[in-house]
């Protein structure tokens, strides 16, 4: 007689608990598989293979009275290099401020951007949305209105795979080009991000913006 594990016979015995064991190992599937896609576009910079877009759009982070917070500013940094190396003709800075703020993530970013040589009529802030897709569903008419389809989308590593697939949603021709500059930099806080990501991913592919 042939002996089979425990596990395979007491499955065969339960149909129920090898369905429920069967939904367990897809779920841990998607899981692993969000989170391979998020690492892969993280660690990937689409401006290494796009020389052009027809925009930057760079994604709001938080502001103290006017003043970019780290974050902010590495992505504003990196949205002025791209700028300076002539990829595209327009800087967008997108996000609304918080209730009892002065100032808005997309003003203090263009005050920011003229700080560090970017002219002013090259920067459009579009200060609504509180969340990424919000904010990208908010610069949609700004870019069409401009004749603006394509653009690089800044923000920290790992968010790339997100906004990318947020973009491509809502009809924009989006390439990811992040910062590391803005980003966590030891290895346990990057981790968290990663983590973080996968499952804010995860979610997005599910439920939706």
């Amino acid at each position: 007689m042939r002996c089979e594990p425990w596990s395979v016979r007491g499955l065969r015995r339960h149909p129920l608990l090898a369905t429920v064991a069967f939904v367990v190992l897809l779920l841990v599937g998607f899981v692993a598989g969000c989170a391979i896609v998020v690492w892969r576009a993280a660690h990937h910079d689409d401006a290494s293979e796009i020389e052009r877009a027809d925009a930057i759009v760079v994604l709001g982070a938080a502001q103290y009275d006017g003043e970019p917070s780290p974050v902010f500013a590495g992505r504003l940094d990196h949205a002025a290099l791209l700028y300076e190396q002539g990829r595209a003709a327009r800087v967008l800075v997108l996000g609304a401020g918080q209730p009892g703020d002065r100032s808005t993530e997309a003003e203090a970013g263009r005050v920011y951007l003229m700080d560090h040589g970017v002219p002013a009529e090259a920067i459009i802030p579009v200060p609504r949305g509180h969340t990424t897709f919000e904010s990208l569903e908010a610069a949609v008419p700004v870019l069409h209105d401009g004749g603006m389809g394509s653009a690089f989308l800044v923000s920290d590593p790992w968010h790339n795979a997100r906004v990318e697939r947020m973009a491509g949603d809502l009809g924009i021709d989006g390439h990811a080009s992040a910062t590391w500059q803005s980003a966590a930099t030891s290895q346990e806080t990057r981790f968290e991000g990663y983590v973080r990501e996968t499952f804010a991913y995860l979610y997005y592919r599910v439920f939706g913006g």
